[in-house]
């Protein structure tokens, strides 16, 4: 089938090459010049693993091109897929501004019959109101189709080849029949829904997986207090195939471009509706509190943090990605800062992205892991990268002025620490604490 996929950041592009890839002809438009002379030439704009020799690949084979030029791509193709941005406004609601813009634009290209997709995240009828629009503007018949994603970064590649579903919002036959027919083969389980029923999915979907997260931060919380293994729980809870081990795991919270816009966004789309959607609403204050643990923690070890030099390993809001959009590192630093700490930050990849949210105020970025845990007061772990793993805990030790360790994704074992000298508090494994003073449980009984 011959693909236009209208705007190249992380969805447009990842969608776009794995179509190319999957055999189908695929022009991927961009406004942004310089990004597009960039993927012409194989430079990928993103980290994500296996993207780039996929996008080197199918352009060579002719399959994938990136143009500018909209009217062009439109005229050639019979699908087009809309992937811009949707960021949230201040109050919370997604920003519909770069999709109706491109819808504007279409209809006054399109020449003849096309199917339009959404492939952004959008609330609950935009479909319907991007439908309107083109229609007042053009009278060339077209289909709409909600086409969600549900890509995660770090593993986009394999979930776009390899998806659990593919969701399909469509009003019309034709549509959804040739809609089913280019996701063929992906996945056994399409599911052909109306388009409302396809928005609300995806909001759906993220809304519960941020209630999980905060859900079982909560619990690892609890287990602080009555001196339970959060690792345990989870293990035991992970077997019952009513709940599942995915998103499980207590850390400082969840972050990045999905998450917490959507959640954000859904209560907005509820409170539009005159419904109060108080779960999620607690879901999101579980997460920003989440984060701050760190910060307790710290203050427990060393008191007033003024003038303590805190190395942090990881700035991305998880692995495989340079992506740092809200990720916990920003408001865990700021608040070091703000505390008057001195800062020493790395990451293996997302340190450009990250300056270029934080600046250098009071931050010194770091070019190796060493180089951040070297003379410090304590080091922090906010992002799981697997170099930080393979690190030897004895060689940490020897770097560090006092051997202090905040290990907010729990990446140590019980073993490895037991063999250390370091103050160390990870987060719902009060057992393995060392170092800091904790409140005992106090249980009693009922007579």
């Amino acid at each position: 089938m011959k693909i236009t996929v209208v705007g190249t950041g992380y969805v447009g592009l990842v969608s776009g090459v794995c179509y190319a890839e999957l055999g189908h002809d695929v022009i991927c438009v961009d406004k942004d010049i310089e990004k597009i002379r960039k993927l012409a030439e194989g430079e990928i704009p993103i980290y994500e693993p296996g993207l780039q020799p996929l996008v080197i690949r199918n352009s060579a084979e002719g399959r994938l091109r990136f143009q500018t030029e909209l009217k062009e791509a439109v005229t050639a193709s019979d699908i087009i897929i809309i992937a811009v941005g949707t960021p949230s406004l201040p109050n919370g609601e997604a920003n519909l501004f770069y999709i109706e813009q491109v819808a504007r634009e279409v209809a006054e290209v399109i020449d003849c019959y096309k199917i339009i997709c959404i492939k952004s995240t959008v609330p609950v009828g935009t479909n319907e109101r991007i439908r309107y629009l083109i229609q007042s503007q053009s009278p060339v018949h077209f289909d709409s189709v909600s086409l969600p994603e549900f890509l995660r970064e770090g593993t986009a590649v394999q979930d776009t080849l390899h998806p659990d579903r593919i969701v399909i919002g469509a009003e019309s036959e034709q549509a959804a029949k040739i809609m089913r027919e280019l996701h063929q083969g992906l996945t056994e389980h399409i599911l052909v829904t109306d388009i409302r029923s396809a928005e609300m999915i995806k909001y759906a979907s993220n809304a519960f997986l941020a209630t999980k997260i905060s859900f079982i931060n909560e619990i690892a919380n609890i287990c602080e207090k009555v001196g339970a293994d959060i690792t345990k729980v989870t293990e035991g809870m992970g077997y019952d195939n009513r709940i599942g081990s995915s998103f499980l795991k207590a850390g400082i919270g969840y972050g990045g471009s999905c998450f917490p816009k959507d959640t954000q966004a859904l209560i907005q789309i509820a409170g539009q509706m005159n419904y109060d959607f108080k779960l999620l609403k607690s879901v999101v204050e579980v997460n920003r509190g989440q984060r701050f643990n760190v910060i307790r923690k710290l203050e427990q070890l060393l008191g007033d943090l003024s003038g303590k030099t805190i190395g942090i390993w990881g700035l991305a809001f998880k692995p495989e990605t340079d992506d740092v959009r809200d990720a916990p590192s920003i408001e865990i630093i700021q608040s070091l800062i703000d505390r008057g700490a001195v800062v020493k930050a790395y990451d293996p990849i997302a340190t450009n992205n990250f300056r270029s949210v934080l600046g250098y105020a009071n931050v010194k970025y770091c070019e190796t892991a060493r180089e951040a845990a070297v003379e410090t007061d304590a080091l922090c772990i906010l992002t799981e990268w697997q170099e930080f793993r393979q690190i030897s805990l004895y060689e940490l030790e020897t770097w560090m002025k006092t051997p202090n360790l905040i290990d907010g994704r729990n990446i140590y074992s019980e073993e490895e620490i037991a063999k250390t000298q370091f103050a160390y508090y990870s987060i719902g494994r009060p057992n393995l604490n060392k170092g800091i003073r904790e409140q005992s449980p106090v249980f009693m009984m009922q007579g």
